[in-house]
């Protein structure tokens, strides 16, 4: 046979080969879909919760929240001790814990994946941060080992319990760059890491020899899920109809529209899962006129008809928001439900108390005779432009112009909070632990777009990002919330639920206390 034959031959069975890892060769095989396509999948260093829904069935954490109750609960540490300073985590590691590559997980290879995340060149744009005052560890033996902090720091276990601090295998961190590791991925968790083709998909297969899961994940059965290709769906408008064709068996972030048809499709189950972090919001610019007064600020929350929006835009699957955190995080303040109810007539008056007045008679309100606008910053996702459409009515009710400016990218967003040029900017973050508070709302925080300083924000936040009195946080936060609102900082607008669907032969499908991440171990499937 001649030898260029041959190596066609050869290159033809390799393609066969490769094609094999993803194709529907397994049973029990489902396509989750995924709406946004990240700028990498590297939980160590990306930041994107949709990286999250694929990995964190890869990566075990040192710690779990129980999706039911919220409570820390053993993962690859049995169990942590914190010292009376609150200086020194000590965590007692799980024994015969194997990587997907046959690594040994124990103390060294925690240590060896806090080197990385912490290394300046490994750029992590969350990790990082989540380990607060964290400045190095210390191994006590193979199974033991130490997290040293600078100062007390609060949210660490909850930060633990993410994705974005998984162990990874030190052999794969070594064998690969920084750059390469997202292609080749290596964790302990219920699924392999198969492959990842950006923009095509991302594939993850069942780990046969997972026996150390939290309590909270179940046996795999015959009906488990073997495995499952996430592909992207970008358009929204898409995301139904792959699901109704059976393109896709899961999918989230379905339009509030679309997710009222899904829910009378009896091939359909529609699985509202609510977010826990802040609602989606607009922080008011302290700064700039006419924001810079609390009067108007006010008024502009009394002239808001948040109910409205909930019913059209969000087709009422999510609650109205009330406080800068939303109803489902750690510590929210309950006693601010109800707060700046939908009053036209007192936003009026406050506006004219402070000296607004349509002194032309066109409909607009000016001061001191100059005409004013309010410049409103809509991102273009999270159904931002279609809210700010509806403020932007409501507000003319009562006689105020409104400009909206939209930003088509987080980058442009953040460009146009540093200029400063705006009064109201949506932007919301997701979490657990209202610890995020302190980016925001604190004098010195790096998404502080109020602009806003106040020394008991400042104290409050600080003290409860230091104690691990869950009494005392809850008391501070509780504080903190009540500043925020009473001083008209946001005009919050909604909770965030993300609406899930999937077809009916999908069983068992739920998520973890962060909301965003589905437990897929639990995951089976039923003939439909």
């Amino acid at each position: 046979m001649p030898l260029r034959l041959i190596w066609v031959l050869i290159l033809l069975l390799l393609t066969a080969a490769c094609a094999g890892t993803s194709e529907t060769t397994v049973t029990n095989r489902i396509v989750y879909g995924l709406t946004l396509q990240p700028s990498g999948f590297d939980p160590h260093i990306h930041a994107s919760s949709e990286l999250g829904i694929p990995l964190r069935s890869v990566y075990d954490t040192l710690i779990y929240r129980d999706p039911a109750t919220g409570d820390f609960v053993p993962g690859l540490a049995n169990s942590w001790t914190l010292s009376a300073d609150g200086l020194v985590y000590t965590f007692a590691l799980k024994q015969g814990v194997k990587f997907h590559d046959g690594t040994d997980f124990n103390a060294q290879a925690v240590g060896a994946n806090l080197d990385r995340i912490t290394n300046p060149d490994t750029g992590s744009q969350k990790a990082a941060f989540m380990l607060g005052s964290y400045t190095g560890y210390e191994i006590v033996d193979a199974y033991t080992i130490r997290l040293l902090l600078a100062e007390p720091y609060s949210p660490l276990l909850d930060s633990l319990c993410q994705v974005y601090l998984g162990m990874a295998s030190p052999a794969a961190l070594s064998a690969y760059s920084n750059e390469r590791y997202q292609f080749n991925q290596v964790g302990t968790g219920p699924f392999r890491f198969v492959e990842y083709i950006p923009g095509n998909r991302l594939v993850i297969r069942r780990n046969h020899e997972y026996a150390w899961g939290p309590a909270f994940y179940t046996l795999p059965t015959a009906d488990s899920v073997e495995e499952i290709e996430f592909r992207f769906f970008t358009d929204a408008a898409t995301r139904a109809l792959a699901l109704e064709s059976g393109e896709a068996q899961i999918m989230g972030e379905i339009p509030p529209v679309d997710a009222r048809a899904l829910s009378a499709n009896q091939e359909m189950e529609l699985i509202p899962v609510a977010i826990p972090g802040q609602p989606l919001q607009f922080l008011m610019n302290t700064s700039r006129f006419p924001t810079d007064s609390l009067e108007f600020r006010r008024a502009l929350l009394f002239a808001t008809n948040r109910q409205a929006i909930v019913d059209g835009v969000f087709q009422r699957y999510s609650p109205i928001a009330y406080a800068p955190i939303a109803a489902a995080t750690q510590y929210f303040n309950a006693e601010l439900v109800g707060s700046y109810a939908y009053d036209p007539g007192q936003a009026r008056s406050l506006l004219s108390a402070i000296g607004f007045a349509d002194s032309d008679n066109n409909g607009f309100l000016d001061f001191a005779g100059t005409e004013i606008s309010i410049t409103l910053i809509a991102p273009t996702w999270g159904m931002i432009p279609e809210t700010a459409q509806l403020l932007q009515d409501q507000w003319r009710e009562v006689g105020l112009r409104v400009v909206i400016e939209s930003t088509p990218s987080r980058n442009t967003l953040i460009e146009t909070a540093n200029s400063g040029n705006y009064n109201l900017i949506a932007y919301y973050d997701f979490g657990r632990d209202p610890a995020f508070l302190n980016r925001y709302f604190t004098s010195d925080g790096s998404t502080n777009w109020t602009r806003f300083t106040n020394s008991d924000l400042d104290r409050n936040l600080r003290e409860a990002e230091r104690t691990s009195d869950s009494t005392a946080r809850a008391s501070l936060y509780a504080q903190t919330e009540r500043i925020i609102t009473e001083q008209a900082l946001i005009l919050p607008i909604r909770d965030y639920v993300n609406l899930n669907a999937a077809r009916s032969n999908v069983r068992n499908l739920t998520f973890d206390a962060y909301g965003w991440f589905p437990l897929l171990n639990n995951v089976t499937l039923s003939s439909e």
